[in-house]
């Protein structure tokens, strides 16, 4: 079956003139698609936006630091096998085996965090942190971490050999605890215990709003291991001397845990190494279920916008009978007045589509926006949303239009 372009143009007008004549009945008509679409749009964009900033988060970590934990950052607790359930967790010795034995490695950082029920105490004067955290760590986390300072010093060597009570305060803790006075050489307290204030670090700006370190005490790892002996759970970062020798530090970890933690030749080693790409993958995979979930979502609402657009299409059919009798009493085939239903349908359809690809690049946008996330428009997604409504218009105007090129012209004629 073969159309002219003359009886495409004809049958796209009649659609625009059905949306004309009735502009109450096509915008309920098209209403289920233009949500569908907008949903899937603004969806996309939103996830899209929400890639990028996790990106750019998991960039700012640095492309050489590896990551040394317990378990695996994806790791399914109810899953755990019997050897994971007894690993021992990482200590400030394994730490000081990786900067010794590990050539490759530029600067260790253990991190250990301490979380007091009701939240942690630190004062000053009479203002109080907003559930501040407080770390224990060593000199090297500024270097690991690409951290830079707002006021004074960040912990010295001298700080960890002396188990001294200093600290560096994160800048919305400063801020809480100072309102905007210098905060060096001020003396608070951290659950009770007198802390001297030695550095600010610069504000850390994070693309989903986490306080991090801003809202955070940092103290020598080994005045944290003397206040919270209980505290056993490290975690370890480690910054390799370039990106070119990730494998060689990776592989010299490794031998070094393995060593320290006395895991036996042909076991599996008893911690988990994660770098750049680790957080990546986590994130595609996040971002593969929610593109799993938002197609889910929207194919209701595609589908509700299907069946309107069948039941107003087979209104317009009995509608305009007496219509299609007289186009087929002057030589009208089955195949124009067919194809002329279709037509009308997918331009219904597609009319809504382009609504919905507006309003949702509107949304996403927005959404992108309020949430300080990059902006993104996803010209591929457009492409779909814009195909996927007039593929809805196709297959629900096919009954419609069947059922109208079937009529008989006498049947038709004699209508009213």
């Amino acid at each position: 079956m073969v159309l002219s372009s003359v009886e495409i143009k004809e049958a796209i007008g009649m659609g625009l003139s059905s949306l004309r004549a009735n502009k109450f009945r096509a915008s309920l008509t098209i209403l289920g698609v233009m949500i569908g679409v907008a949903s899937v749009i603004a969806l996309a964009s939103i996830i899209n936006g929400m890639n990028l900033a996790m990106n750019e988060e998991i960039d700012s970590l640095g492309s050489n630091t590896i990551y040394v934990t317990k378990f695996s950052m994806s790791q399914d607790h109810d899953e755990m096998t019997e050897e994971e359930r007894q690993r021992e967790p990482i200590t400030a010795n394994e730490a000081k085996a990786v900067a010794v034995n590990c050539p490759s490695i530029d600067a260790v950082s253990p991190q250990n965090y301490y979380f007091k029920q009701g939240g942690n105490d630190i004062k000053y004067l009479n203002r109080k942190g907003n559930s501040p955290k407080i770390m224990g760590t060593w000199p090297d986390y500024v270097n690991v971490n690409v951290r830079d300072m707002d006021q004074g010093r960040f912990l010295n060597d001298l700080d960890e050999m002396h188990k001294t009570n200093v600290c560096v305060i994160g800048s919305q803790l400063a801020e809480a605890l100072f309102e905007g006075d210098g905060a060096v050489d001020k003396e608070i307290r951290l659950n009770g215990v007198k802390f001297l204030v030695v550095g600010v670090l610069e504000e850390f700006k994070s693309n989903f709003g986490d306080e991090g370190e801003n809202n955070t005490a940092l103290i020598p790892l080994a005045t944290f291991e003397r206040l919270y002996p209980w505290e056993k759970e490290l975690f370890l970062a480690a910054k390799a001397e370039s990106f070119e020798s990730m494998g060689k530090a990776q592989e010299e970890i490794i031998n070094a845990l393995r060593i320290e933690r006395g895991d036996r030749f042909g076991k599996p080693n008893s911690f988990e190494i994660a770098t750049q790409e680790t957080f990546k993958e986590l994130a595609q995979d996040i971002a593969k279920y929610l593109y799993f979930a938002m197609l889910v979502i929207t194919s209701v609402g595609l589908m509700v916008g299907g069946i309107g657009v069948m039941n107003i299409m087979l209104v317009s059919v009995t509608e305009r009978t007496r219509e299609i009798g007289i186009r087929k009493a002057i030589g009208a085939k089955r195949s124009n007045i067919l194809i002329q239903f279709l037509t009308e349908a997918m331009t219904l359809s597609g009319f809504g589509g382009v609504v919905g690809i507006i309003l949702g690049l509107a949304i996403g946008i927005i959404v992108q926006l309020m949430l300080g996330w990059p902006t993104t428009v996803s010209i591929t997604w457009a492409i779909i949303g814009f195909l996927t409504s007039t593929t809805v218009g196709l297959v629900s105007g096919m009954y419609p239009a069947i059922k109208a090129s079937r009529l008989d012209p006498i049947d038709a004629l004699r209508y009213e």
